[in-house]
This record gives C-alpha cells, sequence and structure tokens, in this order.
C-alpha cells in the first residue's frame, strides 16, 4: 500500500507525522506523495480540506484518513495518540470506504478569462468586495428570485456543519444527495425581497448566480480565495465525483455532530 502523509506546520502536527511516517516505514508501507492509495492527513478539518484540494485528480483512487491534533476535527477520526491502533488497521487492509457527494462550481468570468470548473467539498461562497451584492438566482432555468445582500454559500451535505450552518442552514446527513443554498444577511423590506431562508436542491437541480456586472467579487472555495474577481456566473450542482473515507473506525455521522455541538 502506498500512503501519503499529508500535515499542517503545528509542532504537534509535525512531531507525530514524523512519527507516523517511521512507524509505517517499520511496517514496510511505501510513502509516496505523489501516487498514495492512502492519504493521511494530520492537523484538523482545514489540513483535510487542503489535503482534498491537492488529490482532487485522484478522488477516483485515493481513500483519505483524518488524524486530529487540535480542539475539534469533524472529519477526522483518528487521534493523535491512536497511530500505534491506526498502523494495525492499515496492515489489516480491508479496502472499505464511506463515501460523500461533492459540489461542482462553474465559475465564469466577464473579462475573458476562460470559465472554469471548481470542485468543493464543504461549500462555496460569493461576497461583493464594496457593496451590496445584487444576483439572480435560478433553480434550474427557472429565476427564482433578484437577490441583495451580503452574499450567497452553497454547500455540500457535509458542509452543511461548517459555514452554512453559521448562516442558520439545516445540518444534512451525507447520504443525502443535494445541496443548500443560504443567503448571507439578505435585504428584506418592502422594496426588495427574498426567500431568506435555507434552501435544499435535489439531485438533478442546479443552482446559477447571474451577477451584476461591472463588480469585484471575492469567491471562496472551502478553505481557497479564487483570485480573479472578475465573475459574471456561478452554476452549482451535485459533482458525479465523490470523496472516499477509508472506514478502518468512522465515526457515525450524527455522533461527529453530537460531539462537535453539543
Amino acid at each position: 500500500m502506498k500512503i501519503s502523509i499529508f500535515s499542517n506546520e503545528k509542532k504537534q502536527s509535525q512531531k507525530v507525522a514524523k512519527e507516523l511516517k517511521y512507524k509505517l516505514k517499520e511496517q514496510q508501507f511505501i510513502i509516496d506523495e505523489k501516487t498514495p492509495d492512502v492519504v493521511i492527513t494530520i492537523g484538523g478539518d482545514g489540513t483535510l480540506l487542503s489535503a482534498f484540494h491537492a488529490y482532487q485528480d485522484q478522488l477516483a483512487t485515493v481513500r483519505f484518513i483524518g488524524v486530529h491534533t487540535g480542539h475539534l476535527g469533524f472529519y477526522t477520526d483518528w487521534r493523535d495518540y491512536d497511530i500505534d491502533e491506526l498502523v494495525r488497521s492499515l496492515k489489516e487492509e480491508t479496502q472499505k470506504s464511506v463515501s460523500y457527494p461533492l459540489l461542482d462550481i462553474e465559475v465564469v468570468y466577464s473579462d475573458g478569462s476562460d470559465s472554469e470548473l471548481r470542485l468543493a467539498l464543504n461549500e462555496a461562497s460569493i461576497k461583493n468586495i464594496h457593496h451590496t451584492m445584487v444576483a439572480n438566482v435560478y433553480i434550474k432555468t427557472e429565476l427564482f428570485e433578484c437577490y441583495r445582500g451580503d452574499g450567497l454559500s452553497v454547500s455540500t451535505p457535509t458542509g452543511s456543519t461548517a459555514y452554512s450552518k453559521s448562516l442558520g442552514g439545516a445540518v444534512l446527513h451525507p447520504r443525502v444527495n443535494a445541496i443548500q443554498l443560504n443567503e448571507i444577511a439578505s435585504i428584506n423590506n418592502r422594496v426588495y425581497r427574498s426567500l431568506g431562508s435555507p434552501m435544499i436542491i435535489a439531485a438533478d437541480e442546479w443552482i446559477t448566480f447571474d451577477m451584476k456586472e461591472q463588480e469585484e467579487y471575492r469567491l471562496t472555495i472551502d478553505n481557497y480565495l479564487v483570485e480573479n474577481p472578475n465573475i459574471k456566473q456561478l452554476r452549482f450542482c451535485l459533482s458525479d465525483k465523490r470523496i472516499q473515507f477509508a472506514s478502518y473506525r468512522h465515526t457515525h455521522f450524527w455522533k461527529r455532530v453530537r460531539d462537535a455541538f453539543i
């Protein structure tokens, strides 16, 4: 088995990474950063998000395992003091995994740049850099609303426990193949109206934002900022790709939610 160890820069994470690499080599595992079978992240959810984007072109062949060294890790099933047990579990390989849905984001620019297709594990959010954001929101091909406010966010089921939750969104189980739309501080008065509540979009539907042109926008996808601010249109749908987590010790989703928030 080929394994990549993906760690953040914190002292404890680096210590655990060094120890884990030694134990894996001792058990004849191959350390391979380029084409691994398993990616072990050491840190927290941010580290796992970074690893996901680093290996997003290999999702069909890679499984992820999260080792937690901080205070809260929603994606991490193992603690830093569990690495001996983790190595034993890898040695007793079963190839089992659990998969989570992902979000496809098509970005169309107004400055003539080529459109891009991006992938998110948690969510994508867009805001106007300078003032109130204005966007026409379409569900499939039908205009749903003209939105005015601070911004809009679209999340996956696993992302429903991240930024989406802080916006008042529902917590969705990962087996629910859907995406969620949240408004960020929408303007609702007798002149301007939007729904003002979270929306759950079915797997065979998609969302389009037509942005007001000649504006500058801030688009974040998971923990990354899209550099080009000249966004004309965004299209969101459930991706055909999925992320695979090795299920040696995969915590039940609602237990994760309870442990994280209650």
